[in-house]
């Protein structure tokens, strides 16, 4: 898995007043989950939305001006309602032989049979959470459709292996080559659903 490493400054005032002044400066409060320990920071908001605005998964190095590195995954992000803007973000540091749980961005490669011959990729999931330990998180997850046709489709059940569990029950859809018509037919769905 990539790693991203950032310049953080360690912050003793947690208070909302405290916060509300590092949002006012670009700056977005930040929290590091160890063993039942906190450490809190600050980083620029322009440094984390590299982390957070992306399909990749990185790991992250958390370096403190202070002195002292930690490796940390990305948990939780909070965003404000309307603007979408950065509020809040949690990590969880990394622990060599310690399961976590992490979303991995789907990568499908090839080109469908089913596409050549006039049908459309339905994508229901672009990530999935999957539980492992920290040297066996992938990159992404890859998805070959070279050979699905019309109608095919892949489910987590088809996606089983070793070196992590994927934590979406085994039925869950996650693409299918469906007919023009189908896609047709989902997008009103979803549309009357929307209005």
């Amino acid at each position: 898995m990539k790693s991203i490493t950032i310049l953080v400054e360690k912050r003793n005032n947690v208070g909302k007043k405290f916060t509300r002044s590092l949002r006012k400066i670009g700056k977005v409060p930040c929290v590091v989950y160890s063993n039942g320990e906190t450490f809190h920071f600050s980083t620029p908001l322009s440094i984390l939305k590299h982390i957070v605005d992306t399909p990749e998964t990185y790991t992250v190095i958390i370096e403190w001006k202070e002195g002292g590195r930690i490796e940390t995954i990305l948990k939780d992000v909070q965003l404000h309602p309307i603007s979408d803007i950065i509020l809040h973000a949690d990590f969880l540091k990394l622990q060599e032989n310690k399961p976590i749980v992490v979303e991995i961005p789907v990568k499908i490669i090839g080109r469908s049979i089913g596409i050549a011959q006039g049908g459309q990729l339905y994508i229901t999931l672009r990530k999935l959470k999957i539980r492992t330990i920290l040297k066996n998180f992938p990159d992404y997850i890859e998805i070959d459709i070279t050979s699905i046709g019309i109608g095919g489709k892949i489910l987590v059940k088809d996606l089983l292996t070793d070196r992590y569990s994927i934590q979406h029950p085994n039925e869950t859809l996650i693409l299918a080559i469906k007919s023009s018509r189908e896609v047709e037919k989902i997008s009103k769905t979803e549309k009357s659903n929307n209005e």
